[in-house]
């Protein structure tokens, strides 16, 4: 298994993915094609537009799975796949209507390389209960594609103590997301993105970028249930040995 995940697809002062652009065309090394999931998007032909300029110019062309006739047949056949970024409730309502969830799983356990990036990364996860987004649509479950056991939360921002805001912080919300839920979470600064490399014989997890907040140097920030959040950098492998346990049951009264 091949995953590349990114915190975001556009940064400031940069083109779309021109940020991690060294890192995405090393991952892509020998594609000459992606196939490009738009359904986080709304109007499809032009974000497909603009992730054609993003990679035409390097030797890669991009097909895209709404103008494909079976997008089923497309992922069987793709060299590669590129899962954009916008909503994430209407990114899984979208693969999960189409009945992709199954090949695209399927394909990226058995070596496909998967590119996602913000929402294209939360669906990485067992579940998208630890996204951003709002819940423009209803998929039929928050269930996604489980290519790692643990949450992933893209676009995280550090709590800003002297802001003008200090009420609810992402470190918050996920708190209360482990209330319910024994399973880790791997925050993504902005700037920064996951690789994960997955064999036989062995599985690894690198965290990396350069974060674009000025709160925090690290990449990345890892919450799990009675443990302090904790921040991390380069190799995180372990959590790939974590077994996800959703819904905790509440703790009865002691009488």
């Amino acid at each position: 298994m091949q995953l590349l995940l990114l915190a975001n697809c556009t940064s400031p002062g940069h083109g779309y993915l021109e940020h991690a652009l060294p890192e995405i065309l090393a991952f892509l090394h020998g594609v000459t094609e992606i196939t490009f999931v738009p359904f986080a998007g709304g109007d499809h032909d032009a974000y497909t537009a603009t992730v054609r300029a993003a990679f035409e110019p390097h030797g890669i062309g991009v097909r895209s799975l709404h103008e494909a006739a079976d997008p089923v047949a497309a992922v069987a056949s793709a060299q590669a796949l590129f899962v954009g970024g916008g909503n994430t409730f209407r990114l899984l309502a979208g693969l999960q209507r189409l009945g992709l969830i199954p090949v695209i799983r399927a394909r990226v356990q058995n070596g496909l390389p998967y590119l996602g990036s913000s929402a294209g990364a939360t669906i990485t996860a067992p579940s998208i209960r630890t996204t951003n987004d709002m819940p423009i649509v209803q998929p039929e479950s928050f269930e996604a594609l489980g290519l790692v056991p643990f949450q992933i939360n893209p676009h995280y921002v550090d709590a800003d103590l002297v802001g003008a805001h200090a009420g609810d912080s992402r470190e918050t919300r996920l708190t209360e997301f482990l209330d319910e839920n024994d399973v880790p979470v791997l925050g993504l600064r902005e700037g920064t993105h996951l690789s994960v490399t997955s064999t036989l014989a062995c599985a690894l997890a690198v965290v990396g970028g350069g974060p674009a907040g000025l709160l925090s140097t690290e990449p990345g920030i890892v919450f799990e249930r009675g443990r302090a959040p904790h921040n991390v950098a380069g190799d995180v492998s372990p959590l790939l040995v974590r077994r996800p346990r959703y819904d905790r049951p509440l703790a009865t009264a002691v009488s």
